[in-house]
């Protein structure tokens, strides 16, 4: 056996699937999917092929023409779910499996239209980043294969499917139901298909990009992104051509975990993003800038996840600093150390998973997951451009993304063509530090502007300065962010009262900031912020605000008894890795 993915029953002495051909009919009463998944073989293959699945119930398997494939369901796995394992006859093109999913998918979320904006009809997405693919499809679930699709969707009449895929029409399928074409030509690992299905409406952007949301969202949505179009343009002048022909967005409802999933073609976002002011479509250029760094290039394994997080906060913040000047970048590289440092002490149990290279055998991806990769690996990046020279690193970037285009690169790999383009940087920047060693390396590159050493002064000195200018209510909102992430963290209630008067937090559309409001006020268990809390915690699902907001509320015991009590409301609608985080969360709480 040639395992080269600890998180994977991917082989790489067997058969290499070249691509999919999917058909798929969503069952929403019994929170299923049937499909039919023809694996089309780069090469004629026969003997054994080893297959990822987690939960599917694998019906049949045929060859082309019909014959039938033996197969074996191998024990459940905790993290690696069961082996199915096909025994291919000679000179096998492509096979068939015949299969359905469980209504506990982590790789699907089924919403009752009770959960929708809309309240009319349900509501279906994946989300199959790290190793959820194999709850959607059996698929060799590791970034290392890549491969490209094409796909069927069979619909009940009314809803409306889009994928990670460019659309290829749509026709009836049936009394009361439609089926949805698509084709994904580029190459993509598993964990970027992307399926979502709803009561959904599309507006143009630009004559590349569309947003796609609920009715009821999508004019909001359509103005706070309004300049994508302009983002695209300066990430193309930074990175190269953009390669994915087209690049839409969908708004999902509020349960979805993450900030945006950088499906290609298709960005996943949270309506977290919606704060009326534009104040968060940083979000945007950090998905978009996946499409070159994380989607055109790809890690090849959960190992080596910075390759693809810590470049992309990189080239987000690039994409920031030509948009928005030398300032907003550094005051984003001040609220991503915060994020970093809470992160590092997070895992002081586990400093292991503060390397950059990891070694994940036994450990889910999911338990793995944090802010280090993004934060420290992008400190990596600058610590090379520094070193290297902002023009020369250029180049190289793009070189980089024109080596490896539509590939799944190691770590190795990278630090390779680092060491051909620049001789000695590798040595230069002390790269064992950053790669395999635990925190943040004494030589990590710092960021400063004099409005971020003016907001940090300040929040230090609110205990005894003499409060702020009635004019810091109208602050920019990373003004904002900074200066509540320096404040001290014990603050008594007329403290937080007073705080809350100057700078109008509990109101804020701006999610990030009413985060860190709450999680700051919670923590001092200062009451009038238990409600504002209970609603957050009833309304999103992002596991950003989730994870620390019930952190915050752990640390008095009034604060618990609101944990647990929204916990018991709430958990019903949050996303299986939200539930999981939170549930992580109140499991350290005292007894």
């Amino acid at each position: 056996m040639a395992r080269v993915d600890p998180h994977s029953y991917f082989d790489d002495a067997q058969p290499r699937t070249k691509s999919w051909r999917l058909r798929l009919r969503a069952d929403f009463e019994r929170k299923v999917l049937r499909g039919e998944a023809t694996l089309l073989f780069a090469a004629a293959a026969k003997g054994t092929l080893d297959l990822d699945t987690k939960g599917l119930t694998v019906e049949r398997v045929v060859a082309e023409g019909g014959a039938p494939v033996p197969f074996e369901l191998g024990p459940e796995e905790p993290i690696l779910g069961r082996r199915l394992r096909l025994d291919l006859p000679a000179g096998t093109r492509s096979a068939t499996v015949f299969y359905e999913t469980s209504p506990a998918s982590a790789g699907l979320q089924w919403l009752s239209p009770e959960q929708t904006e809309g309240k009319r009809l349900p509501f279906l997405f994946s989300q199959c980043q790290a190793i959820h693919a194999r709850g959607v499809l059996p698929c060799q679930d590791s970034a290392v294969a890549r491969v490209s699709y094409e796909a069927e969707v069979d619909l009940p009449e009314g809803l409306t499917a889009v994928m990670s895929a460019g659309p290829a029409g749509d026709a009836p399928a049936g009394t009361g139901r439609r089926a949805f074409k698509f084709s994904m030509p580029q190459p993509i690992p598993s964990y970027l298909f992307a399926l979502a299905v709803g009561e959904l409406e599309g507006r143009d952007l630009s004559h590349r990009c569309r947003v796609w949301a609920e009715p009821a969202t999508i004019a909001a949505a359509a103005w706070e992104f309004a300049d994508t179009e302009s983002m695209i343009a300066r990430a193309e002048a930074l990175f190269g051509p953009y390669d994915w022909d087209r690049y839409d967005m969908l708004v999902l409802p509020p349960s979805f975990p993450y900030g945006g999933m950088e499906n290609p073609r298709m960005t996943f976002l949270t309506p977290t993003l919606l704060a009326g002011d534009r104040s968060l479509v940083d979000v945007v250029a950090h998905e978009l800038a996946h499409s070159w760094t994380g989607n055109l290039v790809s890690n090849a394994t959960a190992e080596h996840f910075w390759l693809n997080e810590g470049f992309t906060v990189w080239a987000e913040r690039r994409i920031l600093k030509a948009l928005r000047g030398e300032e907003a970048a550094a005051l984003s590289w001040g609220i991503g150390q915060r994020e970093l440092e809470e992160a590092l002490e997070r895992f002081r149990d586990k400093p292991e998973l503060t390397r950059l290279r990891t070694h994940l055998t036994g450990v889910d991806p999911d338990d793995a997951f944090s802010v280090v990769p993004y934060e420290k690996g992008a400190r990596f990046v600058v610590a090379l451009e520094r070193a290297a020279g902002e023009a020369e690193f250029d180049r190289f970037v793009k070189s980089y993304m024109k080596r490896f285009r539509f590939q799944s690169v190691t770590t190795e790999q990278f630090c390779a063509f680092v060491e051909s383009t620049f001789p000695g940087l590798l040595a230069t920047v002390d790269a064992p530090a950053w790669l395999d060693r635990p925190g943040l390396p004494a030589n990590a590159p710092r960021f400063v502007s004099a409005r971020l050493e003016e907001l940090t002064a300040l929040a230090r000195s609110w205990k005894t300065g003499p409060g702020l200018d009635p004019a810091a209510s109208k602050w920019r909102p990373d003004e904002i962010l900074i200066f509540l992430q320096q404040l001290p963290r014990e603050l008594g209630p007329e403290e937080c009262a007073r705080l809350d008067a100057a700078l109008k937090l509990t109101g804020r559309g701006n999610f990030e900031i009413l985060t860190a409001w709450l999680c700051l006020a919670a923590a001092n268990g200062y009451e009038p912020a238990f409600e504002p809390a209970r609603r957050m915690l009833t309304r999103v699902g992002r596991m950003k605000y989730v994870r620390p907001l019930y952190q915050a509320l752990g640390k008095t015991a009034a604060g618990r008894a609101v944990a647990r009590e929204v916990f018991s409301q709430a958990a019903p609608t949050y996303h299986a890795l939200t539930r999981r985080a939170a549930e992580s969360v109140m499991s350290q709480y005292p007894a």
